[in-house]
C-alpha cells in the first residue's frame, strides 16, 4: 500500500525522484534533534544535498539543470521537510529563487548563465538577503538602510541585514540597497569577502537550522555587471510555494507519528489500542480533513500555474492563499496531533516538540497573513466594481 504522502505523484520520472528525495530526508530526520538542540546549521545535510544534485533540480535544462516545474518543486520540499524542516526551507529559498530567475527573466543572460554554471559544477547556492531590523520586511514596501555608492569599476555596499538564511554556506548571494545619488533601490550580487562579516544572531523558538543570522557589510564591493536592473516578468510569485511545501511536509510527518502512536500504545485502562477510541479517531479525522484540503489547494495552484503562463501575474492572490490556507492548515495537525500523543508529545525525546515550534515559523514567511486578505478583499472588490 502506498503512503498518503505519495498521492500527488503523477508518473515514474516523479517517482524515481522523490524515492531518492526519501532517503536524504530519512538522513536528515535523523540528525534533526541534534542541531535543533545545539542551533547549529546543518553543513552535512547540504553537502548531501549537493553531491545528490539537490540544487541543480530548477536550474534550466540549458545550463545543465534539472529545470523541474513548480509542482515538481512543491513534491521535492514535501518529502525534504518530512525529515528535516529546518534544511527544507533553507534549501528552498535557493531552489525557489532560482526557478524564478528562469521563469521572469529578471537577472542578464550572460550573469544568470555564469552562476546556473556554478551551482550546476560547484554547488553554489543562492538567496537573497532583504530584511532589515529598520525597515521590516521588504513584501512591506521598507526602505532599505544599506546603501550602495559609486566607485570605479563598480559599487561599495554597507549595511546590515537580517533573517539572512543560509549565511553560513553561501559565498555569493543578492542584497538590496539604496542608491542616495538615484534615489532609487537595486539588487546587487555581492561575493563573499573580509568585507562582509556574519554574526551569528539566530537564537529562535523554531527552525534552529536555518542559519538565518545577521550579515553585516562593510564596503563590500560589487562590479557594475553584478547589479541586477529592472524586475523581470511578473511570474505571481509562484516560486513562495516552497514555504507552504515545507510546513506542509513537517504537518505530514506529524501526522505519520501521532496515527502510529494511536496503532500502537495500549495503556492498561483499556482493551486495545486508544486507535480504538471514538475521540481519537475524531481527532484523526480532523487531522485527515486539514491535510486532504490544503494539499489539494497546494497541488492544484501549482499545476495551474505550471500549465497557464499567461494567467501567473493574476494568480497573485490565489498563491497567497495557499500559503496562507496550507500553513495555518499546518499549524491545526500538529496541534492536532500533539493531542493525540498527550502530554508525551512535549518531550524532547520525541520529534513532535520540534515540529510543534518549526511549524509556527510559517506565520513569519511572506505573503503574511494581513497582505493575503488584503488581496482578497482587493479582487472581490475589484469585481464588483467592474461587474
Amino acid at each position: 500500500m502506498s503512503r498518503f504522502i505519495d498521492q500527488y505523484i503523477r508518473n515514474e520520472t516523479e517517482q524515481q525522484r522523490v524515492a531518492k528525495i526519501d532517503e536524504l530526508a530519512a538522513s536528515f530526520a535523523e540528525r534533526a534533534a541534534r542541531h535543533d538542540r545545539e542551533g547549529a546549521f546543518p553543513f552535512e545535510n547540504f553537502a548531501d544535498l549537493r553531491e545528490a544534485g539537490y540544487l541543480k533540480l530548477t536550474v534550466p535544462k540549458a545550463n545543465g539543470g534539472d529545470e523541474i516545474s513548480l509542482y515538481e518543486m512543491v513534491q521535492a520540499q514535501e518529502r525534504l521537510a518530512y525529515g528535516d524542516g529546518s534544511t527544507a526551507l533553507g534549501v528552498g529559498w535557493h531552489l525557489g529563487q532560482m526557478l524564478y530567475l528562469r521563469t521572469s527573466d529578471k537577472w542578464p543572460k550572460a550573469l544568470f548563465a555564469d552562476f546556473c554554471h556554478a551551482v550546476v559544477e560547484e554547488g553554489v547556492m543562492l538567496n537573497v538577503f532583504a530584511s532589515e531590523a529598520s525597515s521590516g520586511s521588504p513584501s512591506r514596501g521598507g526602505r532599505p538602510e544599506t546603501t550602495a555608492v559609486r566607485t570605479d569599476g563598480g559599487w561599495l555596499i554597507t549595511g546590515r541585514k537580517t533573517f539572512s538564511t543560509l549565511s553560513p554556506v553561501l559565498d555569493r548571494f543578492v542584497v538590496t540597497a539604496y542608491l542616495p545619488e538615484e534615489d532609487t533601490v537595486s539588487e546587487f550580487l555581492v561575493h563573499s569577502s573580509d568585507r562582509v562579516k556574519i554574526e551569528e544572531t539566530w537564537d529562535t523558538l523554531g527552525m534552529r537550522g536555518t542559519g538565518s543570522h545577521d550579515v553585516v557589510l562593510d564596503q563590500a564591493f560589487a562590479a557594475d555587471d553584478a547589479r541586477i536592473p529592472g524586475k523581470g516578468m511578473d511570474e505571481g510569485s509562484g516560486w513562495l510555494l516552497h514555504i507552504p511545501a515545507c510546513y506542509m511536509g513537517i504537518a505530514l510527518a506529524a501526522r505519520d507519528f501521532a496515527v502510529d502512536f494511536a496503532a500502537n500504545y495500549k495503556p492498561n485502562s483499556i482493551q486495545g489500542p486508544i486507535a480504538g477510541l471514538p475521540l481519537v479517531q475524531q481527532s484523526i479525522g480532523q487531522m485527515e480533513a486539514e491535510l486532504r484540503t490544503a494539499r489539494c489547494l497546494l497541488y492544484a495552484t501549482a499545476d495551474r500555474w505550471d500549465r497557464h503562463e499567461a494567467l501567473r501575474p493574476e494568480m497573485r492572490p490565489e498563491l497567497g492563499l495557499t500559503k496562507y490556507t496550507v500553513t495555518h492548515s499546518a499549524l491545526k495537525i500538529v496541534d492536532l496531533a500533539m493531542r493525540i500523543v498527550g502530554g508525551t508529545s512535549l518531550s524532547k525525546k520525541l520529534p513532535l516538540e520540534r515540529y510543534y515550534r518549526d511549524v509556527r515559523a510559517g506565520l513569519h514567511n511572506p505573503p503574511m497573513d494581513n497582505t493575503v486578505l488584503q488581496m482578497l478583499a482587493a479582487d472581490a472588490l475589484k469585481e464588483r466594481e467592474q461587474g
